[in-house]
């Protein structure tokens, strides 16, 4: 059995690397995320703010095993880690990071169901 990387990565407990600067966007451009964000349409809504790691992930995991393929979670997480564990996440996974941004302290993830 071939052992898996962890969720919470090893980098993000040591450097401030994961955590981007106030009014960052940790994927793509600041306009850019503001006009995915409004055009994404999701069927499930995840608040997981004020949660640390790993239960924003584990949370994640359990809305996700009820949703159907191909539906689409809004997560909103306000833990500095979650954009380094949602990517590392859904690499494992197979399920679909669509955007990643920032607004102020918190953090809006939009996952895509996996195919079954």
């Amino acid at each position: 059995i071939a052992a898996r990387a962890p969720i919470c990565s090893a980098r993000s407990w040591y450097n401030g690397a994961h955590k981007p600067q106030d009014g960052a966007v940790v994927q793509g451009r600041s306009q850019h995320a503001r006009a995915i964000m409004d055009t994404i349409e999701f069927d499930v809504e995840l608040d997981a703010r004020k949660l640390s790691c790993p239960l924003p992930i584990l949370r994640t995991k359990r809305m996700l095993a009820q949703m159907q393929a191909g539906q689409v979670l809004k997560v909103v997480a306000t833990d500095g880690k979650s954009p380094d564990d949602f990517t590392d996440f859904c690499k494992q996974t197979g399920n679909s990071l669509l955007s990643t941004t920032r607004q102020g302290d918190e953090f809006i993830f939009y996952l895509r169901r996996r195919q079954v």
